[in-house]
């Protein structure tokens, strides 16, 4: 692990790999917090040096501390799932595996709830760390197996990591952001077309209101990326889907700008089915599935926007954000049983969801269940005063106290 003050997180983290791992090493690049103090009390060797500037030699420099025959790599945002450590460990026996690829769960992204990183691969004196942001093995990787062809790469069948880097209140400071943008316009200048760049740009872009620049970086980014480059061409290709649903036309004429919009709803939904059709793990392409459902959705194809969104949740039955986008769409096609029962799906695995409460509660009005509907609008109210969402609370009890007897107070 790479750590600068990361005193609020780092135990968590630790205390998640702990009986996985053998030893525990920690790089400090200056801490001025209780860091290290944590780590060592956890049993981590902690090494220090001064920040290089990059991820890169920083990692590579904590790589040379580690002596044991696999390496796993957390960042302190991130914590170890229990269920994924048997299979892990089955993977690991393996004598001809040299990297196993980690499903990370972005908890409160508001796209693409999963990931995939390169994180846990065998020591080997010719795996090293390169890139200056997003720092991987994977170019070491692929000469060494280009070196060594008896070497493979194996995926990790069930969600292993969780990660908490991408909360939207995590973001909301905007340092994150400023740093991405800084890193991926220097790879720009010095790879120009690079699709990984060009995607992480011009996601940057347009979900900032630069749309024309983050399509036109979007679209470079494609006609560069190669046909095996598919982690890469999936990323484009959502967030081109992403961008075309989004933006506003210019046309003057409200006849000509309808047409314009319906034109770039098209060709949004175009882009999600290329990138449904790319060879990728389900879980990893989550929010191209759902994005078109909802666009289906939009232009009344409710039969095949419910077949996805069925199938997000077979996928990741564990996605509290797959049960409601099923439950929205099984309440748009009048299917109010299975919307009830879709709600309740989401709201066991995470009860804190203020809008699926609400709208379970008017599924139970529509189905004639007024107890639970007051029961569904009342816990609504409650959980969006307490996420001091206050408007918002007193403007729902205002129109749910208009439908069903509530006792509650604004």
């Amino acid at each position: 692990m790479i750590v600068r003050n990361e005193a609020e997180r780092l135990e968590a983290c630790l205390a998640s790999v702990r009986g996985f791992v053998d030893e525990l090493v920690l790089l400090d690049t200056g801490s001025s917090d209780a860091t290290v103090a944590i780590a060592q009390r956890c049993g981590a060797v902690v090494h220090q040096m001064d920040w290089p500037g990059d991820f890169e030699p920083a990692r590579n420099e904590a790589l040379k501390h580690v002596s044991g025959d696999w390496v796993l790599v957390l960042d302190a945002d991130e914590q170890l799932l229990e269920e994924a450590k048997q299979p892990l460990r089955q993977l690991m026996a393996q004598p001809e595996l040299l990297l196993i690829n980690l499903l990370r769960f972005e908890r409160g992204a508001l796209q693409s709830p999963y990931s995939n990183v390169s994180r846990l691969f065998r020591r080997h004196p010719d795996i090293h760390w390169s890139g200056k942001y997003h720092t991987m093995v994977d170019d070491s990787v692929a000469a060494l197996i280009a070196r060594e062809p008896h070497w493979r790469i194996a995926d990790c069948p069930l969600p292993a990591l969780v990660h908490d880097g991408y909360r939207p209140e995590l973001l909301a400071d905007g340092a994150k952001a400023a740093r991405l943008r800084a890193a991926m316009e220097a790879e720009l200048a010095l790879k120009p077309g690079d699709p990984y760049a060009c995607a992480k740009l011009g996601s940057l872009e347009v979900s900032e209101g630069n749309r024309r620049r983050g399509i036109e970086l979007l679209r470079l980014g494609l006609a560069h990326c190669p046909p095996d480059a598919q982690p890469e061409r999936y990323e484009l290709l959502l967030h081109l889907a992403i961008a075309m649903g989004t933006a506003t036309g210019t046309a003057t004429g409200m006849e000509m700008g309808m047409a314009m919009g319906q034109e770039r709803q098209q060709e949004s939904i175009a882009f999600y089915r290329q990138a449904l059709a790319l060879p990728l793990p389900a879980r990893l392409t989550l929010a191209a599935r759902l994005n078109l459902a909802q666009a289906l959705l939009e232009q009344g194809e409710t039969e095949e926007a419910a077949a996805l969104a069925r199938g997000a949740c077979q996928a990741a039955p564990e996605l509290a954000l797959a049960w409601f986008q099923l439950g929205v769409i099984e309440r748009q096609r009048g299917q109010l049983a299975a919307a009830i029962a879709a709600y309740r799906q989401s709201l066991q695995l995470d009860p804190n969801a203020a809008a699926s409460h609400q709208n379970l509660a008017v599924c139970l009005l529509l189905a004639g269940d007024i107890p639970g509907c007051r029961k569904g609008f009342s816990s609504a109210i409650r959980l969006l005063q307490q996420q001091g969402r206050a408007s918002e609370a007193a403007a729902l009890l205002q129109q749910a106290g208009s439908l069903v007897k509530l006792e509650l107070t604004p």
